[in-house]
């Protein structure tokens, strides 16, 4: 039997519409898919598209996996999986949300979120606004590239 939320198990993330979240999903499995820049422009599009519509939620990225038949049938294989509601998982189970109640934790989520890619085992940029996947450079000089970021402190 499914639950409201349309899950067969109910989900440890629980979110509140107008509220602020942390929120953190990883690749099933830990691999590497969004190694390509195409699967990282189709999340920045999908973003755009649900933040110029004022949506706070996203279940899904359809589209990588009708990218992923059509151009890479071998690596979507490592996605397959035998559950009733689907065929593919591209994400973990249970993202992580962390509601963020105060300026402090929002600036102390996203100087970790920045810094991230200059982790050792990364080694994806010297500084935090020199990696372009990130909205480090948007708090650097106030330039949004992307097309949807808002300002953290108009809200805290």
């Amino acid at each position: 039997m499914l639950s409201p939320s349309g899950f067969i198990q109910p989900r440890n993330s629980k979110m509140l519409v107008g509220e602020v979240y942390f929120w953190t999903n990883t690749v099933k499995d830990w691999k590497l898919l969004l190694r390509s820049d195409k699967y990282k422009e189709l999340i920045i599009n999908t973003w755009r598209v649900l933040a110029l519509k004022e949506l706070i939620s996203v279940y899904g990225f359809v589209i990588i996996i009708k990218d992923l038949k059509h151009n890479h049938p071998m690596t979507l294989n490592h996605f397959k999986v035998d559950e009733q509601e689907r065929e593919y998982r591209i994400w973990q189970r249970d993202p992580l949300a962390i509601l963020m109640d105060s300026k402090e934790k929002v600036e102390q989520k996203l100087e970790y979120t920045h810094n991230n890619p200059l982790q050792e085992h990364w080694q994806l940029a010297d500084r935090p606004e020199n990696y372009f996947w990130s909205s480090a450079k948007f708090y650097e000089d106030g330039e949004d590239q992307f097309g949807f970021l808002t300002d953290y402190r108009e809200r805290f």
